[in-house]
Protein backbone atom coordinates (compact mmCIF):
# COMPACT_ATOMS: atom_id res chain seq x y z
CA UNK A 1 0.00 0.00 0.00
CA UNK A 2 1.53 3.41 -0.94
CA UNK A 3 2.44 5.06 1.85
CA UNK A 4 0.76 8.50 0.96
CA UNK A 5 -2.25 6.84 1.59
CA UNK A 6 -1.36 5.23 4.88
CA UNK A 7 -0.46 8.21 6.50
CA UNK A 8 -2.52 11.55 6.38
CA UNK A 9 0.13 13.39 8.67
CA UNK A 10 1.13 15.85 5.82
CA UNK A 11 -2.62 16.56 4.98
CA UNK A 12 -5.49 15.56 7.36
CA UNK A 13 -4.15 17.22 10.55
CA UNK A 14 -2.94 20.77 8.97
CA UNK A 15 -6.17 20.81 7.35
CA UNK A 16 -8.23 20.71 10.30
CA UNK A 17 -5.77 23.16 12.26
CA UNK A 18 -5.86 25.60 9.73
CA UNK A 19 -9.64 25.18 9.73
CA UNK A 20 -9.95 25.13 13.53
CA UNK A 21 -7.79 28.34 13.55
CA UNK A 22 -9.70 30.49 10.83
CA UNK A 23 -12.97 29.44 13.06
CA UNK A 24 -11.56 30.60 16.22
CA UNK A 25 -10.52 33.61 14.56
CA UNK A 26 -13.92 34.02 12.96
CA UNK A 27 -15.75 33.39 16.26
CA UNK A 28 -13.66 36.45 17.89
CA UNK A 29 -14.83 38.96 14.77
CA UNK A 30 -18.62 37.52 14.56
CA UNK A 31 -19.49 36.58 18.12
CA UNK A 32 -19.94 38.97 20.78
CA UNK A 33 -21.86 37.20 23.56
CA UNK A 34 -23.81 33.79 24.25
CA UNK A 35 -27.23 35.53 23.64
CA UNK A 36 -28.49 34.17 26.54
CA UNK A 37 -31.87 36.25 26.27
CA UNK A 38 -35.07 34.31 25.43
CA UNK A 39 -34.51 31.40 23.43
CA UNK A 40 -37.34 30.01 22.33
CA UNK A 41 -35.04 26.26 22.56
CA UNK A 42 -34.67 24.88 26.19
CA UNK A 43 -31.40 22.89 27.00
CA UNK A 44 -33.64 19.55 26.96
CA UNK A 45 -34.62 20.16 23.71
CA UNK A 46 -30.95 21.02 22.30
CA UNK A 47 -29.98 17.68 24.22
CA UNK A 48 -32.54 15.42 22.49
CA UNK A 49 -31.03 16.95 18.88
CA UNK A 50 -27.62 16.66 20.02
CA UNK A 51 -27.57 13.10 20.97
CA UNK A 52 -30.05 12.11 17.86
CA UNK A 53 -27.31 13.33 15.17
CA UNK A 54 -23.95 11.91 17.32
CA UNK A 55 -25.30 9.28 18.78
CA UNK A 56 -28.02 8.35 16.11
CA UNK A 57 -26.68 8.74 12.75
CA UNK A 58 -23.03 7.85 14.44
CA UNK A 59 -24.64 4.14 14.98
CA UNK A 60 -27.14 4.50 12.12
CA UNK A 61 -24.16 3.96 9.64
CA UNK A 62 -22.20 0.95 11.46
CA UNK A 63 -23.82 -1.04 9.15
CA UNK A 64 -20.78 -2.42 7.28
CA UNK A 65 -18.90 -4.95 8.62
CA UNK A 66 -15.27 -3.37 8.68
CA UNK A 67 -15.99 -0.21 8.61
CA UNK A 68 -17.96 0.41 12.13
CA UNK A 69 -15.13 2.87 13.05
CA UNK A 70 -14.75 5.11 10.22
CA UNK A 71 -18.43 5.04 10.64
CA UNK A 72 -18.52 6.49 14.17
CA UNK A 73 -15.27 8.51 13.93
CA UNK A 74 -15.54 10.12 10.94
CA UNK A 75 -18.95 11.32 11.84
CA UNK A 76 -18.17 12.42 15.05
CA UNK A 77 -14.71 14.66 13.24
CA UNK A 78 -17.37 15.98 10.96
CA UNK A 79 -19.34 17.07 13.26
CA UNK A 80 -17.33 18.81 15.25
CA UNK A 81 -16.18 20.58 12.36
CA UNK A 82 -19.55 21.32 10.60
CA UNK A 83 -21.40 22.50 13.81
CA UNK A 84 -18.90 25.62 14.16
CA UNK A 85 -18.73 26.30 10.08
CA UNK A 86 -22.74 25.95 10.33
CA UNK A 87 -22.88 29.15 12.67
CA UNK A 88 -19.98 30.89 10.85
CA UNK A 89 -22.23 30.85 7.91
CA UNK A 90 -25.54 31.53 9.14
CA UNK A 91 -24.09 34.16 11.12
CA UNK A 92 -22.28 35.87 8.18
CA UNK A 93 -25.58 35.55 5.82
CA UNK A 94 -27.51 37.46 8.86
CA UNK A 95 -24.65 40.27 8.51
CA UNK A 96 -25.29 40.12 4.68
CA UNK A 97 -28.93 40.30 4.81
CA UNK A 98 -28.84 42.94 8.04
CA UNK A 99 -31.10 40.22 10.46
CA UNK A 100 -31.43 40.10 14.10
CA UNK A 101 -29.19 37.94 15.80
CA UNK A 102 -30.15 34.85 17.68
CA UNK A 103 -28.67 33.43 20.86
CA UNK A 104 -26.06 30.95 21.62
CA UNK A 105 -28.37 27.70 22.39
CA UNK A 106 -30.66 28.32 19.29
CA UNK A 107 -27.72 29.02 16.91
CA UNK A 108 -25.84 25.93 18.41
CA UNK A 109 -29.35 24.02 17.67
CA UNK A 110 -29.55 25.36 14.18
CA UNK A 111 -25.64 24.05 13.57
CA UNK A 112 -26.77 20.68 14.61
CA UNK A 113 -29.67 20.28 12.45
CA UNK A 114 -28.18 21.35 9.64
CA UNK A 115 -25.25 18.79 10.10
CA UNK A 116 -28.51 16.06 9.64
CA UNK A 117 -27.63 16.98 5.62
CA UNK A 118 -24.21 16.50 5.89
CA UNK A 119 -24.74 13.08 8.16
CA UNK A 120 -27.00 11.42 5.45
CA UNK A 121 -24.60 12.84 2.42
CA UNK A 122 -22.04 11.23 4.37
CA UNK A 123 -24.14 7.78 4.21
CA UNK A 124 -24.50 8.11 0.01
CA UNK A 125 -20.53 7.72 -0.24
CA UNK A 126 -19.49 5.96 3.53
CA UNK A 127 -16.79 4.10 2.62
CA UNK A 128 -15.57 5.53 -0.10
CA UNK A 129 -14.01 8.94 1.09
CA UNK A 130 -10.93 9.44 2.63
CA UNK A 131 -11.04 11.57 5.42
CA UNK A 132 -9.51 15.00 3.44
CA UNK A 133 -12.27 14.56 1.27
CA UNK A 134 -15.00 14.23 3.91
CA UNK A 135 -13.86 17.27 5.61
CA UNK A 136 -14.16 19.21 2.69
CA UNK A 137 -17.36 17.96 1.68
CA UNK A 138 -18.75 19.30 4.83
CA UNK A 139 -17.41 22.35 4.85
CA UNK A 140 -18.83 22.55 1.20
CA UNK A 141 -22.33 21.09 1.57
CA UNK A 142 -22.82 23.18 4.89
CA UNK A 143 -22.39 26.88 3.48
CA UNK A 144 -24.82 25.98 0.31
CA UNK A 145 -27.06 24.42 2.28
CA UNK A 146 -27.06 27.99 3.88
CA UNK A 147 -27.44 29.50 1.15
CA UNK A 148 -29.88 27.29 -0.30
CA UNK A 149 -32.12 28.14 3.25
CA UNK A 150 -31.01 31.82 2.97
CA UNK A 151 -33.01 31.63 -0.83
CA UNK A 152 -36.04 29.73 0.37
CA UNK A 153 -36.17 32.34 3.72
CA UNK A 154 -35.38 35.52 1.85
CA UNK A 155 -37.19 35.31 -1.45
CA UNK A 156 -39.60 32.58 -0.75
CA UNK A 157 -40.42 33.84 2.60
CA UNK A 158 -40.65 30.29 3.42
CA UNK A 159 -40.90 30.01 7.49
CA UNK A 160 -36.76 29.13 9.23
CA UNK A 161 -38.51 26.32 10.55
CA UNK A 162 -40.10 24.89 8.07
CA UNK A 163 -37.35 25.62 5.44
CA UNK A 164 -34.65 23.93 8.19
CA UNK A 165 -36.55 20.46 7.39
CA UNK A 166 -35.55 20.52 4.12
CA UNK A 167 -31.90 18.71 5.10
CA UNK A 168 -33.38 15.30 4.52
CA UNK A 169 -33.89 16.38 0.84
CA UNK A 170 -30.77 18.67 0.36
CA UNK A 171 -28.79 15.93 1.82
CA UNK A 172 -29.71 12.85 0.33
CA UNK A 173 -29.34 14.23 -3.00
CA UNK A 174 -26.36 16.25 -2.65
CA UNK A 175 -25.22 12.62 -1.65
CA UNK A 176 -26.23 10.84 -4.78
CA UNK A 177 -24.60 13.56 -6.76
CA UNK A 178 -21.36 13.33 -5.11
CA UNK A 179 -21.59 9.38 -4.96
CA UNK A 180 -22.15 9.26 -8.65
CA UNK A 181 -18.33 10.84 -9.26
CA UNK A 182 -16.70 7.84 -7.78
CA UNK A 183 -16.41 4.58 -8.86
CA UNK A 184 -18.56 2.04 -8.13
CA UNK A 185 -17.56 -0.79 -5.79
CA UNK A 186 -16.48 -4.55 -6.75
CA UNK A 187 -20.00 -6.55 -6.83
CA UNK A 188 -18.16 -9.27 -5.44
CA UNK A 189 -16.75 -7.36 -2.42
CA UNK A 190 -16.62 -9.14 0.69
CA UNK A 191 -16.40 -5.83 2.55
CA UNK A 192 -19.19 -4.41 1.34
CA UNK A 193 -21.39 -6.50 3.67
CA UNK A 194 -23.12 -6.37 7.08
CA UNK A 195 -22.64 -8.68 10.63
CA UNK A 196 -25.40 -10.19 12.50
CA UNK A 197 -22.92 -7.26 15.51
CA UNK A 198 -22.59 -4.42 12.77
CA UNK A 199 -26.68 -4.48 11.82
CA UNK A 200 -27.69 -4.59 15.60
CA UNK A 201 -25.22 -1.47 16.33
CA UNK A 202 -26.78 0.09 12.99
CA UNK A 203 -30.24 -0.69 14.89
CA UNK A 204 -29.02 0.60 18.00
CA UNK A 205 -28.74 3.95 15.78
CA UNK A 206 -32.36 3.47 14.24
CA UNK A 207 -33.54 3.81 17.26
CA UNK A 208 -32.25 6.70 18.77
CA UNK A 209 -33.22 8.55 15.74
CA UNK A 210 -36.78 7.19 16.34
CA UNK A 211 -36.63 8.33 19.69
CA UNK A 212 -35.12 11.44 18.92
CA UNK A 213 -37.14 12.19 16.19
CA UNK A 214 -40.15 14.27 17.30
CA UNK A 215 -37.55 16.42 19.23
CA UNK A 216 -35.74 16.92 16.00
CA UNK A 217 -39.23 18.19 14.08
CA UNK A 218 -40.04 20.36 17.10
CA UNK A 219 -37.74 22.24 18.24
CA UNK A 220 -37.81 25.57 16.28
CA UNK A 221 -41.48 25.42 15.99
CA UNK A 222 -43.78 27.38 18.24
CA UNK A 223 -46.75 24.79 18.70
CA UNK A 224 -44.01 22.34 19.89
CA UNK A 225 -46.82 19.78 21.09
CA UNK A 226 -49.07 19.27 17.89
CA UNK A 227 -46.20 18.39 15.83
CA UNK A 228 -44.38 16.51 18.79
CA UNK A 229 -47.98 14.47 18.83
CA UNK A 230 -47.85 13.86 14.96
CA UNK A 231 -44.29 12.78 14.43
CA UNK A 232 -45.00 10.16 16.98
CA UNK A 233 -48.05 8.97 15.58
CA UNK A 234 -46.12 9.21 11.96
CA UNK A 235 -43.34 7.35 13.25
CA UNK A 236 -45.75 4.51 14.87
CA UNK A 237 -47.47 3.59 11.83
CA UNK A 238 -44.15 3.66 9.31
CA UNK A 239 -42.66 1.33 12.36
CA UNK A 240 -45.75 -1.41 12.14
CA UNK A 241 -45.83 -1.04 8.55
CA UNK A 242 -42.14 -1.51 7.72
CA UNK A 243 -42.69 -4.68 9.67
CA UNK A 244 -45.72 -5.96 7.76
CA UNK A 245 -44.06 -5.34 4.21
CA UNK A 246 -40.94 -6.92 5.64
CA UNK A 247 -42.29 -9.81 5.79
CA UNK A 248 -44.61 -10.10 2.49
CA UNK A 249 -41.62 -8.79 0.34
CA UNK A 250 -39.29 -11.61 1.70
CA UNK A 251 -39.25 -15.07 -0.41
CA UNK A 252 -39.17 -16.80 2.97
CA UNK A 253 -41.66 -14.45 5.03
CA UNK A 254 -38.97 -13.54 7.46
CA UNK A 255 -38.32 -10.19 8.56
CA UNK A 256 -35.27 -8.35 7.10
CA UNK A 257 -33.22 -5.81 9.14
CA UNK A 258 -32.15 -3.48 6.38
CA UNK A 259 -36.11 -3.36 5.87
CA UNK A 260 -36.58 -1.93 9.36
CA UNK A 261 -33.06 -0.66 9.45
CA UNK A 262 -34.61 2.34 6.70
CA UNK A 263 -38.36 2.20 6.58
CA UNK A 264 -39.75 2.63 10.30
CA UNK A 265 -37.62 6.46 10.23
CA UNK A 266 -39.77 7.75 7.08
CA UNK A 267 -42.64 8.18 8.65
CA UNK A 268 -40.65 11.27 11.14
CA UNK A 269 -38.82 12.51 7.38
CA UNK A 270 -42.52 12.45 5.57
CA UNK A 271 -44.28 14.51 8.24
CA UNK A 272 -41.57 16.84 8.98
CA UNK A 273 -42.91 19.33 6.00
CA UNK A 274 -45.92 19.62 7.46
CA UNK A 275 -46.41 18.34 11.09
CA UNK A 276 -47.02 21.90 12.31
CA UNK A 277 -50.40 21.95 9.67
CA UNK A 278 -51.65 18.67 10.11
CA UNK A 279 -55.15 19.44 12.33
CA UNK A 280 -55.78 15.05 12.65
CA UNK A 281 -53.78 12.53 13.79
CA UNK A 282 -55.01 10.13 10.98
CA UNK A 283 -53.38 12.13 8.92
CA UNK A 284 -49.86 12.15 10.24
CA UNK A 285 -50.51 8.07 10.28
CA UNK A 286 -51.48 8.11 6.49
CA UNK A 287 -48.17 10.11 5.97
CA UNK A 288 -46.53 7.59 8.17
CA UNK A 289 -47.80 4.82 6.23
CA UNK A 290 -46.94 5.67 2.93
CA UNK A 291 -43.49 6.67 3.79
CA UNK A 292 -43.18 3.68 4.81
CA UNK A 293 -44.14 1.89 2.06
CA UNK A 294 -42.13 4.34 -0.40
CA UNK A 295 -39.41 3.71 0.95
CA UNK A 296 -39.30 -0.37 1.44
CA UNK A 297 -40.52 -0.69 -2.48
CA UNK A 298 -38.61 1.96 -3.21
CA UNK A 299 -35.53 -0.08 -2.03
CA UNK A 300 -36.62 -2.89 -4.37
CA UNK A 301 -36.89 -0.86 -7.54
CA UNK A 302 -33.95 1.49 -6.86
CA UNK A 303 -31.46 -1.03 -6.10
CA UNK A 304 -32.38 -3.33 -8.97
CA UNK A 305 -33.48 -1.18 -11.22
CA UNK A 306 -32.68 2.53 -11.40
CA UNK A 307 -29.08 2.44 -9.63
CA UNK A 308 -27.33 0.19 -11.73
CA UNK A 309 -28.82 1.60 -14.81
CA UNK A 310 -27.13 4.95 -13.43
CA UNK A 311 -24.12 3.15 -12.43
CA UNK A 312 -24.95 5.06 -8.91
CA UNK A 313 -23.60 3.13 -5.98
CA UNK A 314 -25.99 4.54 -2.83
CA UNK A 315 -24.17 2.71 -0.23
CA UNK A 316 -26.54 2.79 2.90
CA UNK A 317 -29.38 4.15 0.56
CA UNK A 318 -30.43 7.01 1.78
CA UNK A 319 -32.57 7.90 -1.24
CA UNK A 320 -35.20 5.71 -0.17
CA UNK A 321 -34.66 6.27 3.32
CA UNK A 322 -34.61 9.78 3.31
CA UNK A 323 -35.00 10.92 -0.53
CA UNK A 324 -38.07 9.52 -1.46
CA UNK A 325 -40.01 10.09 2.17
CA UNK A 326 -38.41 13.69 1.33
CA UNK A 327 -40.12 14.33 -1.76
CA UNK A 328 -43.20 12.86 -0.48
CA UNK A 329 -43.63 15.32 2.55
CA UNK A 330 -42.70 17.94 0.26
CA UNK A 331 -45.79 17.15 -1.93
CA UNK A 332 -48.11 16.65 1.19
CA UNK A 333 -47.06 19.81 2.31
CA UNK A 334 -48.84 21.26 -1.01
CA UNK A 335 -51.75 19.07 -0.67
CA UNK A 336 -52.25 20.34 2.85
CA UNK A 337 -51.90 23.77 1.55
CA UNK A 338 -54.30 23.88 -1.45
CA UNK A 339 -56.93 22.36 0.83
CA UNK A 340 -56.39 24.71 3.59
CA UNK A 341 -56.61 28.00 1.35
CA UNK A 342 -59.33 26.24 -1.15
CA UNK A 343 -61.72 28.61 -0.40
CA UNK A 344 -59.20 31.93 -1.14
CA UNK A 345 -58.63 31.18 -4.56
CA UNK A 346 -56.91 34.32 -5.58
CA UNK A 347 -54.17 33.57 -3.50
CA UNK A 348 -54.03 29.79 -3.75
CA UNK A 349 -52.08 29.60 -7.24
CA UNK A 350 -49.15 31.62 -5.49
CA UNK A 351 -49.10 29.92 -2.81
CA UNK A 352 -48.20 26.44 -4.19
CA UNK A 353 -46.39 27.65 -6.90
CA UNK A 354 -43.87 28.87 -4.11
CA UNK A 355 -44.10 25.80 -2.40
CA UNK A 356 -43.33 24.09 -5.61
CA UNK A 357 -40.15 26.56 -6.04
CA UNK A 358 -38.92 25.97 -2.87
CA UNK A 359 -39.26 22.01 -3.93
CA UNK A 360 -37.82 22.19 -6.95
CA UNK A 361 -35.08 24.79 -5.77
CA UNK A 362 -33.85 22.74 -2.64
CA UNK A 363 -32.98 19.69 -4.99
CA UNK A 364 -31.97 21.51 -7.69
CA UNK A 365 -29.26 23.24 -5.65
CA UNK A 366 -27.99 20.22 -4.33
CA UNK A 367 -28.01 17.93 -6.88
CA UNK A 368 -26.11 20.82 -8.97
CA UNK A 369 -23.61 21.34 -6.68
CA UNK A 370 -23.05 17.86 -5.09
CA UNK A 371 -22.19 16.91 -8.60
CA UNK A 372 -19.14 19.66 -8.73
CA UNK A 373 -18.53 18.60 -5.29
CA UNK A 374 -18.25 14.96 -6.70
CA UNK A 375 -15.69 16.52 -9.62
CA UNK A 376 -13.32 18.04 -7.00
CA UNK A 377 -12.95 15.53 -4.79
CA UNK A 378 -11.97 13.06 -7.41
CA UNK A 379 -8.83 15.38 -8.24
CA UNK A 380 -5.43 14.05 -7.47
CA UNK A 381 -4.60 16.28 -4.92
CA UNK A 382 -7.37 14.83 -2.56
CA UNK A 383 -5.44 11.62 -2.86
CA UNK A 384 -8.58 9.53 -3.73
CA UNK A 385 -9.34 6.28 -2.26
CA UNK A 386 -8.41 3.10 -4.39
CA UNK A 387 -11.51 0.93 -5.03
CA UNK A 388 -9.71 -2.31 -3.81
CA UNK A 389 -9.64 -0.26 -0.16
CA UNK A 390 -13.38 0.56 0.50
CA UNK A 391 -14.75 0.00 3.36
CA UNK A 392 -11.87 -0.94 5.30
CA UNK A 393 -10.77 0.40 8.81
CA UNK A 394 -7.46 -0.52 8.40
CA UNK A 395 -7.00 1.49 6.17
CA UNK A 396 -7.33 4.68 8.00
CA UNK A 397 -7.06 3.53 11.70
CA UNK A 398 -4.92 1.79 14.05
CA UNK A 399 -6.70 -1.90 14.14
CA UNK A 400 -3.92 -4.52 14.89
CA UNK A 401 -6.16 -7.17 15.54
CA UNK A 402 -8.19 -6.70 11.68
CA UNK A 403 -4.79 -8.81 10.71
CA UNK A 404 -5.23 -12.04 12.41
CA UNK A 405 -8.29 -12.29 11.27
CA UNK A 406 -11.16 -9.90 12.67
Amino acid sequence: MPANYRNFRNSVPWLILSLEALFILLFYFLFSGDGTSGSGVSYPAFQDVNHMVVFGFGFFLTFLKRYGFSSTGFNLLIFVIGVQCSMLTEELLFFLFQRTNQNGLKRITKGIMSMAAVVISTGAVLGKTNPLQLILMTVVEIIVFHMSKCINNTFLKVPDDTSMMHVHLFGAYFGLAVSSRFSEPSPRSEKNASTPKSDLFSMLGTLFLWVFWPSFNSVLVTNKRKVIYNTYFALAVSAVTAFVLSVLTTKDGKFRMAHIHSAVLAGGVTVGYAAHSIEYPWIAMILGLLASVITVLGSHCLQRCLNPALQLHDASGVHFTFGLPGVLGALAEVVLLVIKNWSNLQSLGYLVVTQLGVFCQTISVALITGFITGLILNLKLFKATPVSKYFDDQFYWEFPHLAVGF
